[in-house]
């Protein structure tokens, strides 16, 4: 199909203003429209896109979401070597290495560009023309991987350079990924909460994140890079700080807080100044890095085998404390994981104060040996969360006793469970009291069900209230209507919006039902394998081990913890009650195919009042179906569904030719039914 001029100019056009509006929120967070402005813009090139698919090219923004499944990763062989740097935490050998420099380059003075080292991971991209071609990690230094699927969700990574500078039709800069401290904290909540292995710090979770297999996953968890080298010659760049400024140019991030040094005694001073302020800054530095200024100096130093002569890494000191673990405790979570957590004589560390550590099983305890009455050493070296290192034995109290790990759940008394193969003990209560608000919690989360109104708070009234006891009660709480009505600030419209989010919530995707369930090990790109895999909640039932393990991507782990799941009587008979209330049971397909047509690929305009369904409701059952629905009424639009009182979009859809049809059309192309009567929604 050719592309209409119209169509092209406007496709580049919005291209243009995504890309100036990515830059905006992203690297300079200066964002200048709201969300549903963007989100306007990005549907109308999805569209355009859908239409004419000659106009989808890499470096759209349309590409940055991710999705690809990619068995392997190639090997990508680095121009220029991926050097490391030579490190030292000593003031002294610093000193020496100005010294070197100086006596090497035959000067009395040398100016230094000094810049944070930020605790990520190494990353090297190409660029053709302008535009995003590959992106590979350190790897050896010699040779990385190609993640290029995954750098391209990065939003602070552009797919198109914005500077005008193309005199080189090759490109190579370089930069660290990196996840914020706050992204990491919330990574690992969710990862708690399905029953996961916790990334130790913001930096393990990066390299795990780029490394995944399934990039839409990457594209969700907020990374970002900072470019801190620029590859190749250009004229007018003869400075590491020149080089930077030409990178911040073209659309990148930028190291933050570099600085030129016109001494040693200065770059000292820069390196005092982030020891003590590190912790203000929202991702993990791990030191500073001293950069020779000029580039020409650069390259009359050279490098030796595995580092460059013009540089050094001045490294901080891991912030470490003692203190007396009083006692041992236990959380109960979600999926009934019982970790020990040390409690711990408070004590101020790397800006706050600290009483309470993970000891994550009972094999960590048992290692370092730890008696409650000891004292510990406690670490928060480039880690967000505080850990337990080590214990001076030399100071056990004459009367401490041995650890040894609970027999019972220390909420609800049922006994506990060690699999052969795994460190942790488990709850194999579903009913007990810590679990149910934490299921019913991740249930409702966004990337599950995504139930609006649903939070922690709420949750509590609901529990302790005892008007739900598991998640599949949340489907009758339609009969606790008159209940709902006398908890705290709760109205007529709050409780009419919380049940029509519950009803909502049943159109969800089949891979996001079995996510929402809380399989221990199951998170979303598992579910996304197993849905695709079993198709239905009557396969995974009938399914064995043998048949789940060999879904590529699954492990024995994985699969020993869905069978179980769909064997265990109470968690049977909790599916099987989300499927009698109407929830998504299967991928949608079969004998449905006509009717769905209708829906498939279509773009859908809705105005006017509906009488059997809300707008929302209609839209999640054209989406079910595969179909779209937007905001506006252009030549791109299929079908307007008009309901009474349609006011200028009925007229513009008549103008322009749409197809228009109303609810009883509507409701006809159904494959089937909602019944209001019975929540169906």
């Amino acid at each position: 199909m050719s592309v209409p001029t119209t169509a092209f100019n406007r496709h580049r056009e919005l291209a243009e203003t995504i890309r100036h509006h990515d830059y905006l929120y992203y690297t300079l967070a200066k964002p200048e429209i709201s969300d549903e402005q963007y989100d306007a813009l990005l549907r109308e090139i999805e569209q355009l896109e859908e239409t004419y698919p000659t106009l989808r090219t890499e470096d759209s923004p349309t590409q940055r979401v991710g999705g690809t499944i990619t068995k392997d990763f190639s090997t990508v062989t680095h121009r220029v070597p991926m050097l490391s740097l030579a490190n030292t935490y000593d003031e002294t050998e610093v000193r020496d290495f100005h010294r070197r420099v100086t006596e090497l380059l035959e000067k009395d003075s040398v100016e230094y560009h000094v810049e944070l080292k930020i605790d990520g991971v190494a990353l090297s991209v190409r660029y053709d023309n302008g535009v995003f071609q590959r992106a590979a990690t350190r790897g050896d230094g010699m040779q990385g991987d190609e993640i290029s699927a995954n750098a391209r969700t990065i939003r602070t990574l552009p797919l198109r350079l914005r500077c005008t500078d193309h005199t080189l039709e090759h490109l190579e800069v370089r930069g660290e990924v990196v996840m914020f401290k706050k992204d990491f904290v919330h990574l690992n909540e969710e990862r708690e909460s399905a029953g996961e292995k916790l990334f130790a710090n913001p930096r393990n979770s990066t390299a795990g994140t780029l490394k995944l297999q399934h990039s839409s996953i990457v594209a969700q968890r907020r990374l970002r890079v900072f470019m801190y080298a620029l590859i190749g010659d250009i004229p007018s760049v003869r400075t590491q700080q020149a080089a930077l400024h030409y990178l911040e140019s073209c659309g990148f991030t930028i190291t933050p807080h570099a600085r030129v040094c016109s001494d040693i005694g200065e770059v000292l001073e820069y390196w005092r100044h982030w020891e003590k302020h590190r912790d203000e800054l929202p991702f993990e530095i791990d030191g500073i890095v001293v950069k020779v200024n000029a580039l020409r100096d650069q390259a009359t130093l050279g490098s030796k085998a595995k580092s460059p002569r013009w540089a050094i890494a001045f490294k901080f000191s891991s912030r470490q404390a003692r203190t007396v673990l009083d006692d041992i405790l236990y959380q109960v979570g979600r999926t009934g994981t019982v970790t020990p957590v040390a409690a711990l004589r408070p004590i101020h560390l790397a800006g706050s104060t600290i009483s309470r550590a993970t000891l994550h099983n009972e094999d960590f305890i048992n290692d370092l040996d730890l008696h409650p009455g000891d004292t510990v050493i406690v670490e928060k070296g480039g880690d967000v969360i505080p850990k337990v290192t080590a214990v001076d034995e030399t100071l056990r109290p004459d009367n401490a006793k041995p650890f040894t790990f609970i027999a019972e759940c220390p909420v609800c008394s049922s006994p506990l469970h060690r699999p052969p193969d795994q460190a942790a003990w488990f709850c194999e209560n579903v009913a007990c009291p810590a679990q149910i608000r934490g299921r019913i919690r991740h249930f409702a989360s966004r990337n599950a069900m995504d139930i609006e109104g649903l939070g922690e708070a709420v949750i509590d009234q609901l529990v302790d209230n005892e008007y739900i006891n598991t998640y599949a009660d949340l489907y009758i709480l339609f009969k606790r209507r008159n209940d709902l009505l006398t908890l705290d600030r709760f109205g007529e419209q709050s409780v009419a919006n919380l049940l029509d989010a519950i009803e909502r919530s049943k159109m969800r995707p089949f891979d996001r039902v079995l996510f929402a369930l809380g399989i221990r090990f199951v998170g979303q790109v598992v579910a996304s394998l197993l849905a695709g895999h079993f198709r239905s909640f009557d396969a995974l039932k009938q399914a064995q081990i043998g048949d789940i393990v060999a879904i590529d991507g699954v492990g024995t782990r994985i699969a020993e913890s869905v069978h179980h799941f769909f064997r265990e009587e109470r968690t049977r008979t909790l599916v099987e009650q989300l499927c009698d209330y109407g929830v998504t049971a299967a991928m949608q397909e079969g004998n449905k195919a006509r009717k769905l047509d209708f829906f498939d690929g279509k773009t859908f305009v809705l105005t006017g009042s509906l009488e059997r369904f809300t707008r929302d409701e209609a839209k999640l059952l054209i989406e079910k179906y595969g179909g779209k629905v937007t905001g506006s009424v252009s030549r791109n639009t299929d079908l307007l569904l008009a309901g009474a009182e349609a006011g200028s979009k009925l007229e513009k859809a008549e103008k322009l030719g749409i197809h228009i049809i109303d609810e009883e059309t509507f409701i006809q192309q159904l494959p089937e039914i909602p019944d209001r009567r019975r929540h169906e929604f």
